[in-house]
């Protein structure tokens, strides 16, 4: 099964040669509040959010200052508007409060701070620290437990068994091409099981179209080299 998942892992880094995180940021505070923001909504609709909200509270001082109506009101597109202001300013007064205003590099404090968990405290690690981190999203469960990699469905539990197949070096870039593969390819309701590069190596091969032609009207975004 290792040498399985480390060959998927191969052909997913031709398939997806330029996978990165898909948020927009300039620093570890914009990009702790975006990862915050992209629950239940995407990252585009965060990304088309954000240029305002960074140009009107650029630091936690300022965030964490903010008239919450004013955020709210900003915040209004990504859903949840009213939970999601609470935990930015929540965030921005703990950075001020406990970290010089500062995001922390470490995982332990970061998951101190309100509304983040381990998912996105390996986000902000990977990403703007350059830490290893496996970032265990809707997609990226979804897609290990159907490669086989591990029955877990509890986020923490997958991070771990994920953890003892590949090493630190390999997390931050497995989580980027996994989540990639996940939205464009390997869909939560009908997988593009015809134009996966990886259909040979999946035991769930068949959970969608598998007819080539049907599965390409699936897929999103590419071409894909090994598609």
């Amino acid at each position: 099964m290792v040498r399985r998942a480390r060959k998927i892992d191969r052909v997913l880094t031709a398939t997806y040669p330029d996978a990165h995180c898909e948020l927009d940021f300039a620093d570890a505070f914009q990009l702790l509040v975006a990862t915050v923001l992209s629950a239940q909504t995407t990252d585009v609709r965060v990304n088309l959010t954000t240029p305002a909200l960074f140009a009107k509270y650029p630091t936690p001082e300022a965030m964490a200052a903010a008239n919450p109506e004013d955020l709210e009101e900003i915040l209004r597109p990504t859903g949840f508007f009213r939970a999601k202001t609470k935990s930015v300013m929540g965030l921005s007064a703990a950075l001020v409060e406990r970290f010089d205003g500062e995001v922390p590099p470490r995982l332990d404090d970061l998951v101190t701070l309100p509304g983040v968990g381990r998912k996105t405290a390996n986000v902000v690690l990977g990403n703007a620290f350059g830490k290893p981190g496996i970032t265990v999203d809707t997609h990226f469960g979804r897609l290990v437990r159907r490669f086989g990699w591990t029955d877990e469905t509890d986020p923490d539990k997958v991070e771990r068994a994920i953890a003892e197949i590949f090493p630190p070096k390999d997390w931050t870039m497995l989580s980027q091409r996994l989540i990639w593969h996940g939205r464009r390819i390997c869909h939560a309701r009908r997988p593009a099981c015809g134009a996966c590069p990886v259909a040979d190596l999946c035991p769930s091969y068949g959970a969608g179209p598998v007819e080539r032609a049907a599965a390409l009207k699936l897929v999103k975004g590419g071409p894909y080299p090994t598609v």
